[in-house]
């Protein structure tokens, strides 16, 4: 199993106070890690410096008498934040491992969490992405996420956020990974990545890894779901709630949902995602209308992108369409 490489994948924006902490449990697994890629979205904490620092001290102790697990490292700052998607796209499209780990900076990994991961994946080829137990940092006891759920809205969740982690004890398939903490093997990320791009970079952050999810599904894709596989993840937005969130990041997510639908959902199942969503629809935008009516004006970047993502669904499309008459 070890011959298989892994690259380990963090963006950063201001992140000063975590990626240390993150950066030092990466270094504890017990896989050989390949390479560290950190993409550094034009931070002004200091972020870079601290990271920079971290690794001169790091290969500082790393004389051949010193054992020290330091995989080789790339730190690409970018001159503006360009967002989660496209940045991670940039450190994917920097690395030839087999399996690449999208962290956050936030985010800290028990030492098995890689091990756990490559070995699950390595024994069925059909799993192409994989996380584990995410708890929250703040309290250990309760879940982040388990992985993805998708409704027939077409809604989707953590699976298990805030529930209790003794109540997930059990790993299996899952529709998908959250991108908190998300192991994708090379392979999946080659097969559904359209027009070079693995995550959509016109969803700049926010439900990239449901959109990557479905498509993966789409394509015959596994997810899965390793109960002892754990991460602790500080996630401070998640209490922090809606009205602290600055309205453009509202927007985005708000808008990329209706991105998704329009890319992946089948002609086939349309019409009954549009019977069952209505109620929630009705409901949603009832409330924008009077609590939120900013909102609306996130469909001018779904109109402006309409082209592209005419051309995407028209690519994800065909490709399902092959493989369901192979």
């Amino acid at each position: 199993m070890n011959n298989k490489s892994v690259s380990i994948h963090i963006v950063t924006y201001n992140s000063a106070d975590d990626i240390i902490e993150c950066l030092t449990a990466v270094l504890a697994q017990d896989y050989p890690i390949e390479q560290i890629v950190v993409v550094d979205n034009a931070s002004g904490d200091g972020c870079v410096e601290k990271v920079r620092a971290f690794y001169n001290k790091l290969e500082a102790a790393s004389a051949p008498s010193v054992e020290v697990n330091c995989p080789s490292f790339l730190l690409l700052p970018n001159p503006t934040n360009t967002g989660f998607a496209p940045a991670h796209n940039q450190a994917i499209d920097a690395t030839k491992s087999d399996y690449c780990l999208i962290l956050n900076p936030d985010l800290t990994l028990a030492p098995d969490y890689v091990s756990r991961l490559v070995a699950r994946m390595e024994a069925n080829p059909l799993i192409g992405s994989a996380t584990g137990k995410l708890l929250l940092k703040a309290d250990p006891q309760l879940v982040d996420s388990t992985g993805l759920r998708m409704n027939k809205a077409r809604r989707a969740f953590d699976r298990g956020a805030g529930e209790l982690a003794v109540n997930w004890q059990q790993s299996g398939p899952v529709f998908g990974v959250s991108g908190a903490a998300a192991m994708y093997s090379r392979r999946l990320i080659d097969d559904v990545s359209v027009d070079g791009e693995f995550f959509d970079g016109d969803f700049f952050a926010y439900k990239e890894d449901v959109d990557v999810a479905w498509r993966a599904q789409l394509l015959g894709w596994q997810g899965y779901y390793d109960a002892e596989a754990i991460g602790y993840h500080e996630r401070g937005w998640k209490t922090s709630g809606r009205d602290s969130k600055p309205m453009f990041i509202r927007r985005i997510s708000y808008i990329n949902r209706y991105k998704m639908i329009y890319k992946n959902e089948r002609a086939r199942t349309l019409l009954k995602t549009l019977v069952v969503s209505l109620p929630y629809e009705l409901a949603a935008h009832g409330y924008m209308l009077i609590k939120e009516p900013q909102l609306i004006k996130a469909w001018t970047s779904f109109f402006r992108q309409l082209p592209q993502l005419r051309q995407k669904r028209k690519i994800i499309q065909a490709r399902v369409k092959l493989l369901r008459r192979g």
